[in-house]
């Protein structure tokens, strides 16, 4: 399943049967299965857990980015003295829900936007802040979200760096100019899904639309497409350089990495070294150590490691 489809499973599948995975992916690179403010999580000071003696059992999904990030949550937790266990793999987003909702899990990383999808997929929260603020709502008392990292792995619409360069493109918005010259792609049903709202939101009238799937990184490396749906984690920006253009406008909706807890298994010291993660944690670091990851088959227990080294985290 190529990774666009990804975010209609996270949000629409589970709402309508609850019976969606965590969507998949392209076999190189993450699979969401998509935080809130600090004062989301404020009651994420029990006695139960972290700093105060008990067990914080660290859960992810079953790809690789998920397991990534639970291991950088393990690791940031275990150099602050709390005890961790891991649980990783584990599977979809329903199988993780239930068992964080019972305590057999107590943080998971979480993407903001599809978990909203999941819990309420009529609502249309866009932003970060909105996305937050609904999911304070929908979540059940036991449950919260901590500080969302500026990490997002969501859709994109993405150029080579030649590209960029000639035409100075750095937002959707400066496709505008251009946008009647280029080619597009992306997965089958993306001009379906978009076409008009791009027209609508930022006026842009593209040369073609190619359903290029899973090439769609490739098409873009080789010039047969000019701009291309590639999500933002995906390792291929880094291992192609391409750049993943920014939008201003929220045509993509925020999908933030951020840990989704049982506030019953954290204390102060557990729940101030996951926001000191998300503080650090940003969408081009995520995606060079996705490269790491993914290209280049190293443990993502080391490639964690690594990372919580160079940030002053381990």
């Amino acid at each position: 399943m190529n990774r666009s489809r990804r975010a209609v499973l996270l949000g629409t599948l589970a709402a309508l049967a609850l019976g969606a995975t965590a969507c998949g992916s392209s076999a190189s690179s993450s699979n969401p299965l998509g935080g809130g403010p600090s004062a989301a999580a404020s009651g994420a000071g029990s006695t139960a857990g972290g700093g105060s003696g008990g067990t914080v059992v660290v859960g992810s999904a079953n790809f690789p980015e998920n397991v990534l990030l639970g291991s950088i949550y393990s690791q940031a937790l275990k150099a602050k003295g709390v005890k961790v266990e891991e649980k990783f793999n584990i599977g979809s987003r329903e199988v993780l829900y239930g068992q964080l909702q019972s305590g057999n899990l107590t943080v998971l990383p979480e993407y903001n936007g599809a978990l909203l999808a999941y819990l309420d997929a009529k609502n249309t929260a866009v932003t970060t802040q909105d996305v937050n603020a609904a999911l304070a709502k929908a979540l059940p008392s036991s449950l919260a979200v901590l500080d969302s990292s500026p990490a997002e792995d969501k859709d994109s619409l993405s150029v080579a760096q030649e590209t960029a360069d000639k035409y100075n493109l750095k937002s959707i918005s400066d496709l505008a100019a251009k946008a009647g010259e280029f080619t597009i792609g992306g997965p089958p049903e993306f001009k379906s899904r978009r076409e008009q709202q791009f027209k609508d939101v930022y006026g842009l009238t593209f040369k073609e639309w190619k359903p290029t799937a899973d090439t769609t990184a490739n098409a873009l490396k080789d010039g047969s497409i000019q701009v291309g749906n590639v999500f933002t984690t995906d390792p291929k920006i880094v291992q192609y350089k391409l750049v993943a253009l920014s939008d201003p406008k929220n045509v993509f909706g925020a999908q933030n990495i951020t840990p989704l807890v049982n506030k019953a298994g954290l204390d102060a010291t557990a729940t101030a070294a996951l926001n000191a993660v998300s503080a650090k944690l940003d969408t081009a670091g995520l995606t060079g150590l996705m490269k790491r990851v993914s290209v280049d088959k190293e443990d993502p227990s080391t490639v964690a490691k690594d990372w919580l080294k160079a940030n002053g985290l381990a």
